[in-house]
């Protein structure tokens, strides 16, 4: 965190361009916090530069939004091709995948939503799966530019509204990711044992 917000308060004109490549690596999976790099953006733009806040939030929802089209195209073009290979069929079964296509097909808007409020890789995890299954592409588009747009404009908010005081947000944000992280595993393994229970029936 500290060489992120280094980079971004000593390049404060370039910000916008900084936070689009930094988010941008993300996507290639770099360990870079698109949470933190939007936070910091928007301090920097209500205590450097607030003249160019407006820039600074486009260029953090381009590079957050073309991030995740990066991780989809990385498991669609990329990750799709190894799993006809014998080392990825020797770790991930058939039945496995199809089972993963039939959750996507079923879940798959929902989890992709909801998915993309949960920080720790779980974002690309999801994006890249979307990718492998080849879930159709305009569908993934549109539901992740309404999720983006729901957590980018929270965080940055919150970033230019604490501006100096950014740092208060992190222990709540740790906390949050905590919470998110617990409830979504636990709707996922919910709906395992469900389905387990339903086939035994």
């Amino acid at each position: 965190m500290e060489i992120i917000t280094s980079i971004l308060t000593h390049m404060a004109p370039q910000v916008h361009f900084i936070a689009f490549g930094l988010l941008l690596l993300a996507g290639m999976n770099f360990p870079v916090s698109e949470d933190i790099v939007i936070i910091i953006s928007a301090s920097i733009a209500a205590t450097v530069i607030p003249e160019n806040r407006y820039c600074i939030f486009i260029g953090c929802f381009a590079g957050a939004y073309l991030s995740d089209l990066v991780a989809y195209s990385i498991g669609r073009f990329g990750l799709s091709r190894l799993s006809t290979t014998v080392f990825f069929k020797r770790f991930f079964k058939e039945d496995k995948i199809l089972r993963i296509e039939e959750y996507f097909e079923r879940y798959g808007v929902k989890t992709l939503f909801f998915g993309r409020f949960i920080p720790f890789g779980v974002r690309n995890i999801l994006f890249m799966t979307s990718g492998i299954i080849k879930m159709n592409f305009v569908r993934f588009m549109l539901v992740d530019v309404l999720a983006l747009s729901i957590t980018s404009f929270t965080l940055f908010f919150l970033g230019y509204t604490l501006g100096n005081n950014y740092m208060k947000i992190f222990p709540y944000l740790k906390m949050y990711k905590y919470i998110i992280f617990a409830l979504f595993f636990a709707i996922l393994l919910t709906l395992i044992i469900k389905k387990r229970y339903s086939n035994k029936k």
